[in-house]
């Protein structure tokens, strides 16, 4: 990643933080899976035959947002397959990379605004410099259905809606670093995301 984003800008982190639109990613991927993330605003066209899709733009920050395509798992009742519309292990599905300049390192809190409409589009994994840690795993969104809403809550087995604020990011070092958000379920709706030193920091 770093050779193939040595000549772009990097988005830059300011007094612990930082907020960068999605579909600015800087490189994308669909990671050799049958999925991959599409630019959606009002004159965008998604090259897949014989799907019919609800349009969120109007009410995207910046009229514009990613999707995670083609989506067959919309509720629980759709077959799950492995690999191709749920992706558990992080990494393993399509992928979004934004480079970014952090000039405050630390832990930073992880918050992403998504659209959810079913119960099987409203999982997201994140990771930094080409890693998977567990606290970037499995980004969960239970409330906020139908509507853009914000979370930081980690899913686990006891709590399937998430433990909020325990997405998060280990920054050790200032200078150069990579964002990455990989799929763990098709139809993931993605406007943006925060990256804030702030526990106490809650998106508006």
């Amino acid at each position: 990643m770093q050779a193939l984003l040595k000549d772009v800008v990097p988005f830059e982190e300011n007094e612990g933080l930082l907020e960068v639109e999605a579909e600015d990613f800087h490189h994308k991927s669909n990671n050799g899976s049958p999925r991959d993330w599409y630019v959606r605003s009002k004159t965008s066209i998604v090259p897949i035959k014989d799907i019919i899709l609800e349009d969120h733009a109007d009410s995207a920050s910046g009229e514009a947002y990613l999707e995670a395509l083609p989506d067959t798992r919309v509720t629980h009742d759709d077959t799950l397959v492995k690999n191709e519309n749920f992706f558990g292990v992080p990494g393993t599905g399509g992928t979004v990379s934004y480079k970014v300049k952090i000039q405050n390192p630390g832990t930073y809190y992880v918050w992403v605004r998504a659209y959810s409409t079913g119960s099987e589009d409203n999982g997201l994994h994140v990771g930094l410099d080409g890693e998977w840690p567990e606290s970037g795993a499995r980004m969960q969104w239970c409330k906020g259905k139908n509507s853009w809403a914000w979370s930081s809550a980690q899913r686990t087995k006891e709590k399937h809606c998430g433990i909020p604020q325990k997405i998060t990011l280990n920054i050790k070092e200032k200078g150069i670093h990579y964002v990455t958000f990989s799929m763990r379920e098709d139809g993931f709706e993605f406007d943006k995301f925060i990256l804030s030193k702030a526990v106490d920091f809650r998106p508006e």
